[in-house]
Order: structure tokens, then C-alpha cells, then sequence
């Protein structure tokens, strides 16, 4: 009896334990530890990527009628992996909400995959030596949001000066942040990052390659005015094989004897994926550090970046994309044929709380300022121009603010960038753009019937929509804003004149001219140094040269010789102002100049008088005392 007791018992223990040994080897730990041991690769970037996304994949396709739940996990789980799947769509388009909530989920399968004492096999963070610059990178992005948020960039390049001008490599002055100063930067700030720390910048490189927008993907999110890339570096025609020089059909011509790529004296030529650019407080800087892997990286993220809410189909034929993300920015996508290679331009305008003293900060900004708050509430038609990245769209944004909240706004563009019912939520305001099927001038055409008192365009770039401004700001509207690239203000005048003609509402230059000076009232010029600067260079009054009458003293003559020479004397008149190409002069109210600005002319009577009958009592008081201190309003002769 005890024998067999014994055996039992045996036979127990050794079926315990073959059990125990099937649950070890079928765990996931152990399954684990096997495929590292046989694939070294297993804990990489690459590697992590595609675990989360068979992971996510396995999630969002699994039926739930199979799992046996009860109905509220059945409805917990089934709004659960619809959220997930509506953020999966819309994260890379400039939703911070879904693009948190989708770090978040994969912060969760890593969290649960990714031993501890496998972090560091990852990303190097114990070890300095073997941290590529873009990982160093990625670290001083990250500590930094956490303390700065969204100005952590801002907050790196104000530090550590770099935005100034310097001498790159081929000897030329330009905007450029290196390796090298990522290399010091990183050693000077001694940055430790937690374990939490690590395994959230590793999600964060898993998700720019998953469903982000790549290298750009953080850089994308910061309050900077915006970012680029494929736009410089080599295309692929260059070099279809290498970079030594060496083609298929033999040495390049466009490599020197020394090696170096046209003059060049950088060593090897960076392609044009490799490369990406910021546009920060009106400067090009390009952080020659980071750069997209390849060339099929750029083309994902250009071809993910623009499909907010519809963007469009981007094809061979249909070159280029224009529209703006969830959070307003505006984005441009070009791919070949029509551009030489792959490239995507995000513009960002959106400015919380932007005021005219935030832009405009040289000595005696006050001039300019409170000129600019008058010129707006006296209701004048007023063009803000200047090149590309000079600050139009912004310092539009900020004029509207001093609007009468009374009048209704109207806007017109061709991608919402203002914003403004962002900016003013309270008013009034409803913003229009091109479609495939709607123009610019049936926009402005249906504004007529929307009750608006200011008509606002983000900027006149078309002939019909100039033509359109002009007739809308006779009959229309109260008083209209817009942009425009002119660089003065003849060539303002210039310009919508010649649109005119151009959309045949007139034949004749002088009648179309004519009636553009009396549109216009005032043009606010906004320039650009080399050194990416930004300021107002003049605020320009436009003023119309009145028609006189033809003299009639010919008529009262009653000797036939002196009624001969009089009349001689109007038909000279007449042929004088037939042949007078003069119709308007221009009075720079306020200029830059050496630094600071200064009055130059006040501005004339009448057009004072017309800015204060559209004022309340109190600014058109405001308004004299201005004009009689700074403007010296008392010598004006009216025009």
C-alpha cells in the first residue's frame, strides 16, 4: 500500500512539473528571450514599429462577437476601438488630442513588451558615445516640452543663440544649426531621463515612422512659423547610383577634381530628403542635423500631411496640394513632375492673444501702432504688403482686433490661415475659400449677400480677385483688408490696374488707374532684412490728384484775338492733363529708418476728416491729439 502511495505521488509530481515546464516554455517571457537570442534585432526602432503595428492591427480587426463579453464591456470596448480608429485617421493632420491619445495607447503594448533592463538596447541612453545627434535631439526636445510645452523649441534656439547668422562650411553666411551644436548643447544641459522619460521618446520615435509625419513630426507641433523639407540637397537624377561621382554613364559633371559637388567644399553632398528647414521669427534655418531616412519616407509623409478634412487627390497631373490642418496651418505639398523632387511647406499663423505691441517693437513703435489702430477704426482701405515671410498674415490678424465688434467681417482665401473666429470667437465672422468648383470671384460675388460690413482677403494673388476687391470696396462693403507682394506702392496701384485690364472691365489704362487710386487709402509695407528681421518700412498714404476743371475764360472774351490766345491756352490744359501720367502721389506717413521710426508727412485734411466721421466721439478725439502731437496735423493743405 505505501508503494503505491509513493508511485501516485511520484507520478503527481512529475505531471506538475511537465505542466509547469509547458507554461514556462509557452510563456511570453521565454518566447521572448528565445526570438532575441536568435534575432539580435528584435529591440530596434524598425523592429518596435512593426510589433505596434500588427499589435493595433490585431486590436482594431478583431471581432468582439467572439469574445463572450457581456454588453457593457461589449460597448466599452467597442467605442474604445472606434476612438482608436477615428485617431489613427486624423493624428498626423495636426490634432494634438488624437495624436496623445494614439502615443498614449502605444505607450501602453511597449510599456507591457519592452523588458526594463531593454531600454537602453534601443536607444543608447546609458551611453553618450553611441547617441546619434538626432537621438540627442529627441532628448532635449523632450525634457524640454515638459517644462516649456509647446515653446520648447523657441525656448532651445532664444538659449542658445541659434538664430544668428553664421559661416557654414562652403564659406557663405546663412541660418544653420549643426551637429556640433547639438554635440554641446546636450553635454552642457546633463540631461538624465527617467525610465518613463526613455520609454516615451521611444514611443515617440515608434510613432513617426507608424502613423506620424516622420523626423518633423515634434518639430511640426512647436509655436514656430513654420517647417520644410526636400527643398534642398541633390535629387536621385543626380545620382542614381552613388555619391562618389561614379554614374552609370560615368563621372558626373557636375563634381570637380577635388570630389566635391560644384564647388563645393562640405565633402559628401547631402540628397534632398536628407535635409529639413524651419521658418522661425522670419528666418530660414535649416537643421542640417536631421533629415528623413529616405526618399520614401518624404513621399509618406507628403502624401499623409495635406488630407485633412478631404485634401485632395495628389497626382502627376495634379501636381501640388494647398490646404490647411486641424490646427490651422496652412500646408503645400508639390511632388515630380511639377517640382524636381518632393516637398512639403507647412506655414503656421495661428497666434494666441497676437497684439499690434507684440510685432512691432523698435524705437518709437508707438507711431506706427497707434497710426494702425486709426487707420482700422477710421475704416480705411487698406493694402498690407511685402515680400513672403514678412509678417502680412499676422499683422492682419492683429489689425482686426481693433475692428468696431459692432461690424460684421467677411474673409476670403484660398486656405483658411487667419483663423480668426479663433482669435474672436465673440464676433461676427465667417470665413470663405476656393474649391475646385467655386473661384475666388463667386466667393467675393455670394459675400454680397451675407450682410458684411468688412470684407477681409487673406491676399489678392489673382487678377479676378483684384478686380473683384476693387468693385467690392466701392459698393459693397464698408472698408476692405488685404495683402498683396507689391513692393511699393506705385506697383500696388500698378498691379490691380493691371488686372483690370486684364479681366476686361476696362480698355483704357488711365480710367482703370483712376479708379483704383480712389479705392485705395493707405498701404502698410512690411520688410525682411537678411538677418530674418521683421518691421514695418512705411506706412504709405495714397493720395488722388484732383481732376481741376478745364479754364473757361475763353467764353467772357469778346476781342477775337484774346478769345484765340485763352482758348490756345485751355487746349494746352486739356492736351497737358490728357498726356499727364500722374494720377496719385504717395505721402510715406511713418518710415524705418536707422533703426527706429519717424514722421515724415502727416496726413491730409480730408482724408483725416473722413477717418474720424467713421470713429465714435471719443477715438476721433483721440485721434486729433495724435495727429496734432505726432503728426503735426495743423500744417496739413488738403489734396
Amino acid at each position: 500500500m505505501p508503494e503505491l502511495f509513493n508511485l501516485v505521488l511520484i507520478i503527481l509530481i512529475l505531471l506538475g512539473l511537465g505542466v509547469a515546464l509547458y507554461f514556462f516554455f509557452t510563456s511570453t517571457r521565454y518566447q521572448r528571450e528565445v526570438a532575441e537570442a536568435s534575432d539580435p534585432q528584435l529591440f530596434t526602432i524598425p523592429a518596435l514599429v512593426e510589433y505596434v503595428k500588427d499589435t493595433i492591427n490585431e486590436i482594431t480587426r478583431t471581432n468582439l462577437f467572439e469574445l463572450g463579453l457581456n454588453e457593457v464591456e461589449f460597448k466599452k470596448q467597442a467605442n474604445k476601438r472606434a476612438e482608436l480608429k477615428k485617431a489613427l485617421k486624423v493624428c498626423m493632420h495636426g490634432s494634438i488630442e488624437d495624436k496623445q491619445f494614439v502615443k498614449a495607447f502605444i505607450y501602453d503594448i511597449l510599456y507591457s513588451y519592452i523588458p526594463a533592463d531593454k531600454i537602453n538596447t534601443i536607444i543608447p541612453f546609458n551611453n553618450t558615445c553611441l547617441l546619434s545627434v538626432r537621438d540627442k535631439f529627441a532628448i532635449i526636445l523632450h525634457m524640454l516640452k515638459k517644462e516649456h510645452g509647446f515653446d520648447a523649441l523657441s525656448h532651445l534656439i532664444d538659449t542658445y543663440g541659434l538664430d544668428r547668422l553664421r559661416e557654414t562650411e562652403d564659406g557663405e553666411l546663412a541660418f544653420e544649426i549643426t551637429e556640433k551644436d547639438i554635440e554641446i548643447i546636450y553635454d552642457s544641459m546633463n540631461l538624465v531621463p527617467d525610465t518613463d522619460d526613455r520609454l516615451e521618446i521611444i514611443t515617440q520615435a515608434v510613432y513617426e515612422k507608424y502613423k506620424g509625419l516622420g523626423v518633423i513630426d515634434e518639430i511640426r507641433d512647436m509655436n514656430i512659423d513654420g517647417v520644410s523639407a526636400g527643398v534642398s540637397g541633390v535629387t536621385a537624377e543626380l545620382f542614381p547610383s552613388d555619391f562618389t561621382g561614379n554614374q552609370l554613364g560615368g563621372i558626373n559633371p557636375l563634381y570637380n577634381p577635388e570630389g566635391t559637388f560644384n564647388g563645393s567644399k562640405a565633402g559628401r553632398v547631402k540628397r534632398n530628403y536628407e535635409c529639413v528647414w524651419i521658418f522661425y521669427k522670419g528666418k530660414s534655418i535649416k537643421l542640417d542635423f536631421l533629415g528623413f531616412d529616405s526618399e520614401s519616407e518624404l513621399k509618406r509623409v507628403c502624401q499623409i500631411i495635406y488630407r485633412y478634412n478631404r485634401g485632395g487627390q495628389l497626382s502627376e497631373s495634379t501636381g501640388y496640394r494647398v490646404n490647411e490642418m486641424k490646427d490651422g496651418s496652412r500646408v503645400l505639398v508639390v511632388r515630380p513632375p511639377f517640382s524636381e523632387s518632393w516637398a512639403f511647406f507647412v506655414r503656421k499663423f495661428f497666434i494666441k492673444n497676437v497684439t499690434l505691441e507684440m510685432l512691432i517693437q523698435d524705437e518709437n513703435a508707438h507711431l506706427p501702432i497707434e497710426l494702425i489702430k486709426y487707420i482700422v477704426k477710421g475704416g480705411m482701405i487698406t493694402a498690407v504688403t511685402g515680400q513672403q515671410g514678412s509678417g502680412k498674415t499676422t499683422l492682419l490678424m492683429a489689425m482686426i482686433r481693433h475692428i468696431y465688434a459692432s461690424l460684421t467681417l467677411r474673409i476670403q482665401e484660398m486656405a483658411f490661415e487667419l483663423n480668426l473666429r479663433r482669435l474672436y470667437p465673440g464676433r461676427n465672422i465667417l470665413s470663405f475659400r476656393e474649391t475646385e468648383n467655386i473661384s475666388g470671384q463667386q466667393g467675393l460675388d455670394i459675400q454680397k449677400k451675407t450682410d458684411g460690413c468688412v470684407n477681409i482677403l487673406g491676399e489678392v494673388a489673382t487678377d479676378p480677385v483684384a478686380a473683384w476687391m476693387i468693385q467690392m470696396s466701392q459698393v459693397a462693403s464698408l472698408f476692405t483688408l488685404f495683402t498683396h507682394h507689391a513692393k511699393t506702392t506705385k506697383d500696388l496701384v500698378y498691379s490691380l490696374r493691371n488686372s483690370l485690364l486684364k479681366c476686361e472691365m476696362f480698355n483704357n489704362e488711365k480710367i482703370a488707374e483712376q479708379q483704383v487710386v480712389s479705392v485705395l487709402d493707405f498701404d502698410i509695407h512690411l520688410a525682411r532684412d537678411y538677418q530674418g528681421k521683421r518691421y514695418i518700412e512705411r506706412i504709405t498714404e495714397i493720395v488722388e490728384i484732383p481732376d481741376l476743371p478745364l479754364p473757361q475764360d475763353f467764353r467772357e472774351e469778346a476781342d477775337l484775338a484774346h478769345k484765340a490766345g485763352s482758348f490756345m491756352d485751355t487746349a494746352a490744359e486739356y492736351f497737358k492733363k490728357m498726356s499727364s501720367s500722374r494720377l496719385f502721389e504717395t505721402r510715406n506717413i511713418i518710415e524705418f529708418k536707422d533703426g527706429r521710426y519717424i514722421v515724415s508727412n502727416p496726413i491730409t485734411t480730408d482724408r483725416r476728416r473722413r477717418m474720424k466721421k467713421a470713429m465714435t466721439e471719443k477715438d476721433a478725439r483721440d485721434f486729433e491729439a495724435y495727429c496734432e502731437k505726432h503728426l503735426n496735423a495743423g500744417e496739413v493743405i488738403t489734396a
